[in-house]
């Protein structure tokens, strides 16, 4: 990826039962890679779930913060799917990786 871009972090404890939870997270992944300036996802869930989404500007993000069917599913996230997240906004300067599956 080219640097600097962005990281949306949200993390997140669910409330019990699925609830519709993994079908909207799916289509919201879908709709988020339409976005202009989406970069890429990576999640994670134990008892505190992780999805970092990249972003390529601050507008992108803005842009998809305001999606309306990303509103729908933020507003029922609030109401039915999570009892606490926050969302952190980064600058990603520079990364590195480790990977043995690669020559």
């Amino acid at each position: 990826m080219e640097k600097p871009y962005y990281a949306v972090i949200f993390t997140s404890t669910r409330t019990e039962g699925d609830n519709g939870y993994g079908e909207m997270a799916y289509d919201m992944e879908v709709l988020a890679k339409k976005e202009q300036g989406f970069i890429g996802i990576e999640s994670a869930r134990e008892e505190v779930g992780i999805t970092v989404s990249y972003w390529e500007t601050l507008a992108a993000i803005t842009s998809w913060k305001k999606n309306m069917d990303h509103v729908f599913a933020q507003n029922k996230g609030q109401k039915e799917w999570y009892s606490w997240y926050k969302v952190r906004i980064c600058l990603v300067e520079r990364e590195y990786e480790f990977n043995t599956l690669t020559p």
